[in-house]
């Protein structure tokens, strides 16, 4: 098999200090007993992260005043700060730009929808796979965020909408890694959010692990070493195309690792795991969206994946100035069709946030 390869690591300047949401149980109560106090504590500090959802030391009235501030600029320092919320969709959906410690730019997208709410997270500050449609990876990748940054946008998040920030008082129920970057590029940290997200409180946040959606162009080794890690999250592959010629293009990461490695290492995740896998495709006005493309998309999912594949097509929010464009209402109405009949399920994906630049990394280009 395939080592992940080296090339692909972001740089390790900038990762904020050790966090609460870094650690395993057992490694909070070490580094509460480091710092002197009762190994306790870190439950205590556990239940009002995770929880209670607050980062705020004056509402731990459990914890002696004399330990409290000791405790929480030790294990809960500051990670993210809001630099704007802009809202559309009638006040459903909300994205927000986050700066964090070091000035790195983030951004994640909360939506809310009759049956569930979602939150839209990023892994990396950036992203380095260089779609040449995609925002995000024009910008370049900056560097992978850490457990804990990944672990308080959705803690963050979980508090909005229990305090109604989108509407009434709700629950944050589903979470899905495609925000900015890659996240199986950042591996070993994104997994340990997935854990953290899915413990029960106030392990974590007790979201479950069938809610949780890891996105990925395509690195097939990580795919089959996300399959090995036992877990039961969905894996959606961003795959846009089903010819290798144009896929070369489009993910430039396609170079290293072709559509039919891709998919194979799909199947394996899916065997393993039980799970249907998503994949991901953005119709792209003249490029991507021909009849006979559809057809021989059906055609090597259903060789692959049998009846364990969804296809979601995914109108193109095109950037600013950008030669990307979504194709025609016909157009998509006849891809999802052709797909359809080619056995394989295929449904538009609702849009989100159009007009407040919502694609992964247009908010932090305009900043």
């Amino acid at each position: 098999m395939t080592s992940l390869p080296l090339v692909f690591d972001a740089p390790k300047r900038g990762l904020p200090p050790r966090h609460l949401a870094d650690l395993s149980v057992a490694e909070r109560r070490e580094a509460v007993v480091e710092l002197g106090e009762h190994a306790f504590r870190a439950n205590q500090l556990s239940h009002h992260y995770f929880s209670r959802l607050t980062v705020d030391p004056t509402a731990m009235t459990d914890i002696p005043a004399s330990a409290r501030e000791r405790l929480a600029s030790e294990l809960l320092p500051p990670l993210l700060s809001v630099v704007r919320h802009v809202a559309c969709d009638d006040g459903t959906t909300r994205k927000t730009l986050w700066r964090a410690h070091d000035g790195t730019l983030l951004e994640s997208v909360l939506m809310r929808y009759p049956d569930r709410v979602t939150l839209c997270v990023s892994s990396q500050a950036g992203c380095g796979m260089a779609c040449p449609f995609c925002a995000t990876g024009q910008g370049g990748l900056e560097r992978n965020l850490s457990t804990a940054e990944i672990v308080d946008q959705i803690r963050a998040a979980a508090a909005a909408m229990r305090d109604g920030e989108l509407g009434s008082a709700g629950r944050l129920s589903n979470i899905v890694f495609m925000g900015m970057g890659e996240p199986l590029a950042n591996y070993r940290r994104v997994v340990a959010a997935v854990r953290r997200i899915t413990e029960p409180a106030p392990a974590g946040l007790g979201i479950s692990q069938r809610s949780v959606t890891v996105s990925t162009v395509g690195l097939a080794p990580a795919i089959r070493r996300l399959a090995d890690e036992g877990m039961q999250v969905r894996l959606a592959v961003s795959l846009h195309t089903p010819d290798d010629e144009l896929r070369d293009t489009l993910v430039p990461v396609n170079n290293r690792w072709s559509v039919d490695e891709v998919l194979r290492a799909a199947r394996y995740y899916a065997d393993v795991s039980g799970r249907r896998v998503s994949i991901e495709y953005a119709l792209i006005r003249d490029m991507n969206d021909q009849p006979w493309r559809a057809d021989l998309l059906a055609e090597r999912l259903r060789a692959h994946l049998g009846q364990l594949v969804h296809v979601n097509v995914i109108p193109l929010n095109p950037t600013p100035g950008s030669k990307w464009d979504a194709s025609p209402k016909s157009v998509e109405r006849e891809f999802v069709r052709r797909v359809n009949a080619g056995g394989v399920a295929c449904t538009v994906r609702d849009t989100r946030g159009q007009e407040i630049a919502a694609a992964c990394g247009q908010l932090a280009a305009e900043a």
